[in-house]
């Protein structure tokens, strides 16, 4: 599939300026494909948002980066119409979002009020000022970063908001040997490395149609759907994951397929990609919301717990 190809050639790319994550890359590109959004969650300076530039570029599409404070206003992000004296007329003028990839960096500084605004394009990968809808670019992506450890200042997502995200990764401290090559590359006062373009938008835009082509079983459908129900079940969980939940694993699953070079969807390309996409769907009870890893682990056990369909 010319899925494999694409996937590859950006994966490559962002690996480059991006060292030892090349996992998390593989999922950001598999959210790009099933056209969702990613949450990165992580401590300060571990490359969150070198990550999301560097993905920009390696798209050939534009990017903007908007630092998410409080005293951001949803027109920032959506865009306003302003009068203009010299054609004596309203014009629109476009916010941050109308461009193929948008960095919101540290969201949860933003107010609810902010955080709301992005949820329109966000889902509906469109805008609407004054009565008129105003379509986005595509390929559309909102990468949003957060710091898990910061308590003033800040405005938790509420959950209907972290539902719209595809996927929420966490990038981790690097390696010995990748940490040290970081080290070496930025040690002098320079710009910083750059990515090459390595796909256009029209490819990324064939690789989503091909995306939606690919064949998922109806035993595999009835295994997410067993997957959802479970975790309603789960006595740790006081909400389990909806049907969007369940939806959102079955995009992402078809896109893993699809950059392995294949047009069906195994039981693997489902516990791939069960715990970014389901771990932050999970409302768990006060007793387990403060314990690290807790809905990771659960998703573990989901997996380990419901029966995968024989082939």
């Amino acid at each position: 599939m010319r899925v494999q190809e694409t996937a590859e050639a950006l994966v490559h790319a962002v690996t480059q300026v991006i060292l030892g994550k090349d996992q998390v890359v593989r999922h950001i590109v598999a959210a790009i494909l099933a056209q969702g959004h990613v949450l990165l969650e992580d401590v300060p300076g571990t490359g969150k948002t070198m990550l999301a530039k560097t993905l920009a570029q390696a798209i050939g599409g534009t990017s903007r980066r908007v630092q998410m404070t409080p005293d951001l206003m949803p027109a920032d992000l959506t865009g306003i119409n302003y009068f203009n004296m010299k054609t004596a007329q309203f014009e629109f003028m476009p916010g941050a979002v109308f461009t193929n990839i948008l960095i919101a960096d540290e969201i949860n500084r933003a107010t609810p009020k902010t955080q709301a605004g992005l949820l329109e394009s966000m889902e509906e990968r469109q805008v609407t000022i004054d009565g008129v809808t105003y379509e986005l670019p595509r390929p559309f992506l909102v990468l949003a970063t957060q710091n898990p450890i910061d308590t003033q200042g800040v405005f938790p997502l509420p959950e209907a908001q972290i539902d719209r995200f595809l996927m929420k990764l966490s990038m981790g401290y690097p390696g010995y040997e990748d940490e040290m090559q970081v080290l070496l590359r930025h040690m002098d006062i320079r710009p910083e490395i750059q990515s090459a373009q390595a796909v256009t938008q029209e490819q990324i835009q064939k690789a989503m149609e091909e995306v939606n082509q690919v064949a998922i079983h109806p035993d595999l459908v009835a295994y997410v759907t067993r997957i959802l129900e479970e975790s309603r079940n789960r006595k740790e969980v006081l909400l389990g994951i909806s049907t969007r939940g369940g939806l959102a694993l079955i995009r992402a699953s078809r896109a893993w397929a699809a950059m392995a070079g294949r047009d069906y969807v195994l039981p693997d390309d489902i516990k791939e990609m069960a715990e970014p996409v389901l771990a932050h769907r999970l409302v768990l009870k006060n007793s387990l919301q403060v314990k690290e890893g807790a809905a990771k682990q659960i998703i573990g056990e989901l997996l380990g717990q419901v029966a995968v369909p024989a082939e």
